[in-house]
């Protein structure tokens, strides 16, 4: 019996949809430069990564469309893998400096699990720790030369993602539990914030919960390796 010959490592085991890369590049300028605008006019400069988040997405999208006619060029893959992943990380390191600042500017620090001064420390850590994850994993695979190589960056991108919404999931406890006490002691005092909070409240939700999804979907994606027949069809439109 002849013996089997190794299998070939590709970049792209699909083609990259150039209209999928192109209107994800002009979506997130778009909305990249409407949160630069509103960073500065506003000066919420602990939004900054928020924005490079946006950038990253912008950059990464640009090289995936790119990458159409050119699925060989290490460096476009290299640039829409790794920014495209740890991008969602920079919008979650927001995401927990607003809560926190949230907190203290309606004085509720007792309404809360954790102190306002560590919520930030806290869940910031972890983004930090979950970037680090990512961004090594990212960094094996784009090196990988073999299968084995692939599955390793694979599941190392894969512990950073689980780990991120393991995190995400206690922010939401965080989170919730401090509304509903909130909730709870306007009721009973009759005095309302001097801030329309239930509003942040609910926009930080929604942004968490795109996140979420996102981090889910990846999840999903690196389970199955990329090699997955249905992954690879899906991705090639994306």
């Amino acid at each position: 019996m002849a013996a089997e010959e190794p299998i070939k490592y590709v970049l792209w085991p699909y083609t990259p949809s150039i209209a999928g890369g192109v209107i994800g590049c002009i979506v997130f300028c778009i909305l990249t430069g409407i949160h630069s605008f509103r960073l500065v006019k506003n000066r919420t400069w602990f939004c900054i990564p928020f924005v490079v988040g946006g950038l990253f997405e912008t950059i990464g999208y640009a090289a995936r469309a790119a990458a159409h006619n050119d699925t060989v060029t290490k460096t476009p893959y290299i640039i829409q893998s790794v920014l495209i992943l740890i991008a969602p990380i920079l919008f979650a390191a927001s995401i927990y400096m607003i809560l926190g600042r949230l907190i203290n500017r309606t004085d509720t620090g007792s309404l809360s699990i954790i102190r306002p001064s560590r919520v930030t420390k806290i869940f910031v850590t972890g983004d930090i720790l979950c970037f680090f994850i990512q961004s090594g994993g990212a960094g094996m695979l784009v090196q990988a030369k073999d299968k084995d190589g692939v599955k390793r960056g694979e599941n190392i991108i894969l512990g950073g993602l689980i780990l991120q919404i393991l995190i995400f999931g206690f922010f939401i406890v965080v989170a919730g539990t401090w509304q509903r006490r909130f909730d709870a002691y306007e009721s009973s005092s009759g005095r309302n914030a001097e801030i329309n909070w239930r509003k942040y409240i609910r926009m930080l939700y929604a942004a968490s919960a795109c996140i979420t999804i996102r981090n889910t979907c990846r999840v999903v994606e690196y389970a199955m390796g990329k090699v997955g027949p249905r992954l690879s069809i899906w991705l090639g439109y994306c």
